[in-house]
């Protein structure tokens, strides 16, 4: 089988240049925010591990997280299909059809039970015992909880299979919900995300096959290297936030000045995803930059909650909106005095702290 291949033997059938490889884990490891140091670690489980056999599940959806991953160029979608995975089973994009696709999923599910790696796609239907997407004849529930309690992990990418996303949005007449709830008492690991980013998703397979866990999760079980950062601390635009400098109307000098799009309805004080700095399109744009306020694609629920996405936050901290230049500037003054005689008073603690410390025994510790 494929997946008996080595990822070395694969790099190396492939032609794919040990700088190259080197610099692909590289990225892998920034973008879990792990020190360098752990380059060497990550080189050398995937240059050792057997690649993983990967099924794609594809339900309720626009289609687009796998559109995602097919226009990915960083990392490119053939390195991952070809060098770190084998991926057995994809409906929109393996060459097989009807029966003979099937039976490679009944295969994959049978003969690699407790190894292979699922990554869900899409909202899952529970009314009417969840006939509203059926796939060979059985429903997307039947096969996502079958393949799914078999897998050695499972991964949601995308709203709608993190919590139902747009499907599920009121009235949600198919009774659409995200995988962890569609199955309970699975290990789901959620990249939520309209669509997800195809980075974190590589990010997150690399973590799992470097220390065969995954990642630190938050509590909606989105891995804290992508989700644990609210966007508006990220943003290139934040100064202008600062400033009281905002985009009034689309195309006005504000907007072409690249100030700040809170008034426009962007939410991104009250969101978290590492957009800012992962980006898109190989890492060159996001939607902030590209001139669209954040919608929070990647919040809990966003269809609903965050709707009307061009309606403006309340009470979100900091200057605001309507604060005028002038008070901006008052202020400014006030909180810069506040925030020097607040360092004077910690510099005196470090200081006291740093002394006792330095006349107390030394203390051996261990690093694992």
């Amino acid at each position: 089988m494929l997946g008996q291949l080595s990822v070395a033997d694969a790099l190396a059938e492939r032609g794919i240049s040990r700088r190259e490889f080197l610099n692909f884990c590289g990225t892998m490891v920034a973008i879990l925010a792990l020190p360098p140091r752990y380059v060497a670690q990550v080189v050398t489980a995937l240059e050792r591990t057997t690649r993983p056999v990967l099924v794609w599940l594809e339900f309720q959806d626009c289609a687009g997280n796998t559109e995602s991953m097919l226009r990915s160029s960083h990392p490119p979608v053939a390195e991952v299909v070809l060098e770190l995975l084998s991926w057995e089973y994809h409906e929109t994009i393996m060459a097989g059809a009807g029966k003979q696709a099937e039976a490679v999923l009944k295969r994959v599910v049978e003969e690699d039970a407790g190894k292979y790696i699922v990554i869900v796609e899409g909202a899952i239907p529970t009314a009417d015992g969840g006939v509203y997407c059926t796939i060979g004849g059985r429903t997307a529930l039947d096969i996502a909880t079958e393949v799914c309690r078999k897998a050695a992990a499972s991964i949601a990418v995308g709203a709608c299979a993190w919590d139902g996303g747009l499907v599920r949005s009121n009235p949600n007449p198919t009774g659409a919900v995200g995988l962890q709830e569609a199955v309970p008492g699975l290990k789901v690991v959620n990249l939520g995300g309209c669509p997800h980013n195809v980075a974190n998703t590589a990010a997150v397979l690399v973590h799992y096959l470097t220390f065969h866990e995954m990642p630190a999760l938050d509590q909606y079980n989105r891995p804290l290297f992508a989700y644990g950062q609210i966007i508006h601390d990220q943003c290139e635009r934040r100064a202008h936030y600062d400033a009281g400098r905002f985009v009034e109307e689309w195309g006005d000098e504000g907007s072409r000045k690249g100030w700040c799009l809170y008034k426009m309805g962007c939410k991104g004080p009250d969101a978290t995803y590492n957009c800012p700095t992962v980006r898109w399109n190989g890492g060159t744009s996001w939607p902030v930059k590209a001139g669209h306020g954040c919608i929070a694609c990647a919040s809990n629920r966003f269809w609903d909650k965050m709707s009307p996405f061009y309606k403006p936050l309340p009470n979100v901290p900091g200057f605001g909106a309507d604060v005028t230049a002038e008070k901006i500037g008052w202020g400014l003054v006030g909180t810069v005095g506040a925030l020097t005689a607040a360092h004077a008073v910690g510099s005196v603690i470090r200081a006291k702290k740093k002394k006792e410390e330095s006349e107390r025994p030394p203390k051996f510790s261990w690093e694992r």
